[in-house]
């Protein structure tokens, strides 16, 4: 029997989190995944925070853009980043739980668009992120077990 294709990207995000040492290592779960989108959160921890008591920029960034991944590799094509950037448009603290969502815009051929939304707990953006993929070679399931 065929797998649909929400159950192929949830294959596909169940194989690349086997060996995503940076995403489980900080704390985010995988909340929602399907085919062109994904939903992860992670909690910001002391070690989490900048010299002003937020945030830092980066760890939201790699929310953002793990959230990017497993949405745009739910084809069960290798892709990877080709460009990003994000918009700081508030700041997390120690304690929050933020949530990143990310929707597939465009894809074609080998490059998409996605677009990455981090809230906190109290659905207050925290910050906007795009990122370009590119699909390279390689797949997440072989062939032979779908």
């Amino acid at each position: 029997m065929a797998m649909t294709e929400d159950e192929l990207a949830r294959a596909c995000a169940d194989s690349m989190w086997a060996n995503d040492n940076a995403s489980s290592g900080l704390g985010m779960k995988i909340e929602e995944v399907s085919r062109g989108y994904a939903r992860q959160s992670m909690p910001v921890r002391h070690d989490m925070t900048n010299g002003q008591k937020i945030a830092h920029g980066g760890f939201i960034f790699l929310l953002a853009d793990s959230a990017f991944a497993f949405a745009c590799n739910g084809r069960n094509q290798f892709t990877v980043a080709q460009h990003c950037a994000i918009s700081f448009v508030a700041p997390g603290f120690e304690g929050d739980v933020l949530t990143s969502i990310a929707t597939e815009k465009h894809q074609q051929g080998r490059s998409g668009i996605y677009d990455a939304t981090v809230t906190n707990q109290n659905g207050e953006t925290i910050a906007e992120f795009r990122g370009h993929s590119r699909s390279v070679k390689g797949q997440h399931i072989p062939d032979s077990e779908l």
